[in-house]
């Protein structure tokens, strides 16, 4: 396992991140358990959760995990608040009267007297930003939390947000939906993690499945998998995204580089997104103990230039001249004499 900072801070974590989703939703106690215990025997050293995330199952069953497993020291453990956990007025948002619930109810069900990386899940459109990053110093400087971070935000709203932090706590981490398929992240968040120095934590590498090379063009998905039991499942649903002639080019371009490698195609695509600007950590969701073996298998996989290369260029998001096409750059970068 590979280690780097987490964004500008000194602490480290692997370039793995075991993700929680799944824990008492499609993955029991017990998988749930040797999933926390092989990532750890690997070397894995940064699990993140959220508190909806099977409304607070998740967070309880690594609580009971740390309780019989003392290597809290060892671990850098990240949960999310933002989404509702019950059916008051007041029980959603990036409020500080709901994060201060919040927060102190996913350090009850894990367990713990502060977690390392407390993030706002996603954007709240009612509640200033300023009153979010006060929560965040506030609950910094009470040793609830060591590191604020975010989620799901778009470009402005980081940068806005990593702007009015100033002197107070800092936002270092950005997780965003980043793989091989889904690529819109590089036309201004990138940008503003490299510029900020904060570290992206890419959530759904995998693509919801689509770049491990399970799913085929003329056969809608059946069986014991995601799309299998849903096909029209969210952003990852069979049908949009099959008729797209951009999905075949880029599961074909992993297809090539994984039977050259003679590893699986969810590795391939695993170190692709590993080694992308200010990537720090890759959040991996797996069902089983054996698709969690699979992934880690990528933990040390460096791609070539060359592979790297045709991964790219076969994955090039498809974009309109203006203003992140060609003539877009083309402003931007011309020399004003």
């Amino acid at each position: 396992m590979e280690y780097r900072p987490l964004g500008r801070t000194g602490t480290i974590v692997s370039a793995q991140c075991l993700g929680t989703m799944t824990f008492g939703a499609e993955s029991s106690e017990e998988v749930s358990h040797a999933q926390l215990d092989r990532f750890l025997e690997r070397g894995g050293n940064f699990v993140d959760t959220a508190n909806v995330y099977s409304r607070g199952l998740s967070e309880e069953i690594i609580g009971r995990w740390l309780a019989k497993t003392p290597v809290r020291d060892q671990l850098v453990i990240a949960t999310k608040g933002r989404f509702p956990m019950g059916d008051g007025p007041n029980d959603a948002g990036l409020t500080r009267t709901n994060l201060t619930r919040a927060l102190d109810a996913s350090l009850r069900r894990l367990g713990i007297d502060h977690v390392d990386l407390y993030q706002a899940h996603a954007w709240d459109p009612l509640t200033p930003i300023e009153e979010t990053l006060g929560f965040f110093d506030d609950a910094v400087r009470a040793g609830k939390i060591r590191y604020a971070g975010v989620s799901n935000f778009v470009g402005w709203q980081l940068q806005k947000a990593a702007l009015l932090a100033g002197d107070a706590a800092p936002i270092v981490t950005l997780q965003p939906q980043y793989n091989l398929l889904v690529r819109d992240i590089e036309f201004e968040l990138v940008d503003v993690c490299r510029n900020e120095g904060i570290g992206m934590l890419p959530w759904s590498p995998l693509g919801g499945g689509w770049l491990t090379g399970k799913y085929a063009r003329d056969a809608a998905p059946t069986g014991a998998t995601r799309l299998g039991e849903d096909p029209r499942r969210g952003m990852e649903a069979y049908g949009p995204r099959a008729a797209e002639e951009r999905t075949w080019r880029v599961i074909d371009a992993v297809r090539e580089v994984a039977d050259g490698r003679g590893v699986s195609m969810s590795q391939i695509a695993l170190a692709w997104v590993a080694g992308r600007p200010a990537v720090t950590s890759v959040i991996l969701g797996a069902r089983t103990i054996e698709q969690l073996d699979d992934n880690l298998g990528a933990a040390e996989l460096h791609l070539t230039d060359k592979e790297t290369e045709l991964l790219t260029e076969a994955s090039a998001p498809i974009v309109a001249d203006y203003p992140y096409g060609v003539l877009g750059v083309d402003q931007r970068s011309r020399h004003l004499g």
